[in-house]
């Protein structure tokens, strides 16, 4: 979405809707893995069109295609050897046995939207497969339910969706150019969150290459690797090529509104009352909107003129950044609004935070560096506390009553720019710690964060990973180890921040 500054004035949004240098490796070792991909392929002449390395002219354009985070763009950013697009499971199933023998890391990209780059940068030898060819999308609008291979974006699921069916949805993000990929492999939530859950609480099948290429399904794989794939990140199991979804029912209409409130609006008061509404409101909150907010909210003085009665699909268009005027078609691009430098973090409240506590929030978002920073709450309640922790990975359920997205952007290139605005937010998280959740301060895994800790991706141990996977999993990251040590003992599979496997 469009970033908006605060240089001049705090300016709070309020939204409801039904509710964005080479590795080291000899000619040989490339050349190697070229000519294994020949031996494992039907045929070498379709995979070779597929199959890009730095010596190709498309190269540069196929590797930035999807980055959309700058910072990671940098001629000093680690690129990978080769860059595989396949166009079906058998060329991925031939990438990973040749990168398998030949000593190379597999990176996965569906989006390109991972906040650290894990997805096509890295400081060993590596391999990326971008999914970007498998981009399906199945939908039976009178069963309710959908196949997405991994490489479409939320934004093409949301309008393939639409041309089906004006009164069926699927509870994921916001963003529309975000793979449902590593979205939904990570947990994925979005405006309907407090009504279904998370994209991956309404998953309901999978297919999977593992680490000795087999293409597996719910069935074959068993339940415990289809568990861990669903908000424990799949880029530590496998390659997850699609995913079966139960779409839900929305109504035909529902209403969206935007309030801006400035500190001299009494935005601090209202924040600090918002802790305690949203996340209590009821999980079917649209039907009755403004009469609820009347009389649990009147402080905001949201009026009918305020509001807009939309379709789904256009509630979509709002949160996405775009007018609900426009075709929603637009939600079919690959294209995001903006792109620029951002450095992000996540954090989980349970307390209310008083008063005096958003006030040092304000000195720090009146800083240079904050220009175009962003706070984002994001309420819970509603379905999410019924869910178990336990039921899948992502573990930030009953007892939270919101999550706060840390955002910062900037367009200055280089690397003391970069540095600066990392160092605000990095102090804006420190300010954070005594209002927000403690032993451990938890985190979401698709808001990846390298300040948590990093493993050597050379030889992950526990220990490294521990630090940064009870953020992100709490009790749920040693049920994940286990996993891992089944599925992938040989540790092919894995990344500054993937799961880890033990062997006693």
């Amino acid at each position: 979405m469009e970033v908006p500054s605060i240089s001049n004035s705090l300016l709070f949004v309020f939204l409801v809707a039904l509710s964005c240098s080479w590795p080291v490796a000899s000619q040989g070792h490339l050349h190697a893995f070229r000519r294994c991909l020949s031996l494992h392929s039907n045929s070498y002449s379709a995979i070779s069109k597929v199959v890009y390395t730095q010596h190709n002219s498309s190269y540069v354009t196929i590797l930035q295609s999807s980055i959309r985070n700058l910072r990671f763009t940098s001629s000093s950013t680690p690129k990978p050897l080769v860059i595989v697009t396949p166009v079906d499971e058998s060329q991925i199933q031939a990438t990973i046995l040749c990168a398998k023998e030949n000593g190379i890391q597999i990176r996965t990209r569906s989006g390109g939207h991972d906040y650290e780059g894990l997805s096509y940068a890295s400081a060993v030898p590596f391999v990326v497969i971008d999914l970007i060819n498998l981009s399906e999308i199945t939908i039976d609008a009178k069963r309710k339910i959908a196949w997405v291979q991994a490489g479409a974006t939320i934004g093409q699921l949301y309008y393939k969706i639409s041309q089906k069916s004006r009164t069926l949805a699927f509870p994921a993000g916001t963003c529309p150019t975000v793979g449902v990929g590593g979205h939904f492999s990570g947990g994925g939530y979005g405006t309907l969150l407090r009504k279904y859950g998370l994209a991956a609480d309404n998953i309901i099948d999978a297919r999977l290459v593992d680490v000795n290429g087999r293409i597996l399904d719910r069935k074959s794989m068993g339940e415990g690797l289809f568990w861990a794939i669903r908000g424990g990140g799949g880029a530590s199991f496998g390659v997850i090529t699609a995913w079966k979804l139960n779409l839900v029912s929305v109504p035909e209409t529902v209403t969206i509104f935007s309030v801006p409130r400035t500190l001299e609006e009494n935005a601090t008061a209202l924040i600090h009352k918002w802790q305690y509404v949203a996340p209590n409101l009821p999980k079917d909150m649209f039907f009755q909107l403004l009469a609820l907010l009347g009389q649990t909210f009147p402080e905001l003085g949201v009026n009918r003129q305020d509001c807009t009665e939309v379709s789904w699909i256009r509630s979509a268009l709002a949160s996405g950044g775009y007018t609900v005027e426009v075709s929603p078609e637009v939600l079919a691009s690959r294209i995001p609004l903006t792109r620029l430098y951002f450095k992000a973090k996540s954090d989980y409240v349970q307390q209310p935070i008083p008063e005096d506590g958003f006030k040092g929030i304000w000195e720090l978002l009146y800083e240079n560096e904050a220009d175009r920073a962003l706070m984002i709450f994001t309420p819970y309640g509603g379905r999410m506390k019924e869910i178990p922790e336990s039921e899948i990975p992502f573990p930030h359920r009953a007892g939270n009553l919101y999550k706060i997205q840390h955002l910062t952007y900037w367009d200055e290139p280089g690397m003391e720019a970069s540095k600066r605005y990392i160092n605000w937010i990095r102090r804006l998280y420190s300010y954070m710690t005594p209002y927000v959740s403690k032993h451990p301060r938890a985190a979401y895994v698709n808001i990846r964060d390298l300040d948590l800790g990093v493993n050597n991706v050379g030889n992950t141990s526990y220990a490294q990973a521990s630090v940064w996977g009870l953020k992100y999993f709490d009790k749920n990251f040693n049920r994940l180890v286990r996993v891992k040590t089944i599925v992938d003992p040989s540790n092919f599979f894995k990344n500054e921040q993937s799961i880890p496997p033990v062997h006693f």
